[in-house]
């Protein structure tokens, strides 16, 4: 029987952690530990699931034991020995980039990084339903960010299929992670982001490489999920049912109705909850298939993006394109979404 691929989590946080849950659901890798510098109670928790625990620096060590966290030894330990196939780092932003140059390349291990860091640190920018081939075999991927991944599901979709002309997508952008909301966040406004275009479009031209698309960014004063709006022309005229079947047949793209009662993002959140997932994530980019519109050749669209999750699928299939477990696109995605329950109708 073929061994499983052992993976690494490096940065048990809002991504690590979930990513980690995944990749113990598949049957083609496992958990070769967690590596953290924190000795808090996700760490804790971390063990309490059975996860192996690794000091990401030597100084963390003792840190982690005096908070009767059992620690297996360091990340540069686990590394030497050749118990790794493969990092998920889903450290802060930069520090990924040290990392890699101080541990990734040093023990010819390949990585997985995330949308945080610079689209330069990795061979390729991922998005499994978009590039999943251009990724096969690469020791260094960089899985895009929530909405630059929602942007490249959705809007990449309908250039794949029908041809773009221009897209125009504003991004209504939660303003802080729900574990930091004791810390940071705006209240009673709304805070434009100073850079026109904003970053989002640009990362998407990473995945979707001849997309004209200008994204404009806003911070919201809540922490949960972010909603995009889109005005999209084509190059030639379309029609609803166009969109709409190209939607049915995107990965990871699921409808919802706002004369079902899914009348804001607190609305696609209890419905994650309803579904039982897990931590209430959705993996699916919900499209408001009601409050689409056409005329002529230009489309308007609604769709939220679910900032904690919606890239812990796309982590997986990297896995298996990075590594070769699985060199067919489709398969693989699949497969991971078989894992994690993952609808193409929500409800």
């Amino acid at each position: 029987m073929k061994s499983k691929a052992r993976v690494l989590i490096m940065g048990y946080g809002v991504i690590g952690k979930r990513v980690a849950d995944a990749v113990a659901l598949q049957d083609d890798m496992a958990v070769a530990g967690i590596g953290d510098v924190s000795s808090d109670w996700r760490v804790k928790l971390a063990t309490r699931k059975g996860y192996a625990v690794y000091a990401a620096t030597p100084e963390a060590v003792q840190k982690m034991k005096s908070s009767n966290i059992q620690v297996e030894g360091t990340v540069e330990d686990l590394l030497k020995s050749g118990g790794v196939d493969i990092v998920i780092d889903a450290t802060p932003k930069d520090i990924g980039a040290r990392n890699k140059e101080n541990l990734y390349k040093k023990y010819g291990v390949k990585a997985i990084f995330q949308g945080g860091e610079k689209a330069n640190i990795a061979d390729v920018s991922f998005v499994a339903s978009r590039n999943y081939k251009k990724a096969l075999g690469k020791q260094f991927i960089r899985v895009v960010s929530c909405n630059t991944t929602a942007i490249s599901r959705v809007v990449g979709g309908f250039h794949e299929a029908l041809g773009i002309k221009k897209a125009r997508v504003t991004i209504i952008r939660r303003a802080v992670d729900v574990w930091e909301s004791h810390e940071t966040g705006i209240m009673n406004t709304v805070v434009p982001e100073p850079k026109l275009p904003s970053h989002h479009g640009e990362d998407a031209k990473t995945v979707v490489e001849d997309l004209n698309i200008y994204t404009i960014a806003v911070k919201g004063s809540h922490n949960l999920f972010h909603l995009h709006t889109g005005m999209i022309e084509f190059n030639n005229p379309i029609k609803l049912e166009e969109i709409i079947d190209v939607l049915k047949k995107e990965p990871r793209v699921s409808f919802v109705r706002s004369k079902d009662g899914i009348s804001g993002l607190n609305s696609v959140f209890e419905l994650a909850r309803d579904l039982n997932r897990s931590r209430g994530d959705l993996y699916e980019v919900p499209v408001w298939e009601d409050l689409m519109k056409t005329d002529g050749n230009e489309l308007y669209v609604m769709w939220a993006t679910g900032n904690e999750s919606i890239v812990v699928p796309e982590n997986i299939d990297a896995i298996r394109a990075a590594l070769e477990l699985e060199s067919d696109a489709e398969k693989s995605i699949e497969k991971t979404d078989r894992s994690l329950g993952i609808l193409k109708e929500l409800y």
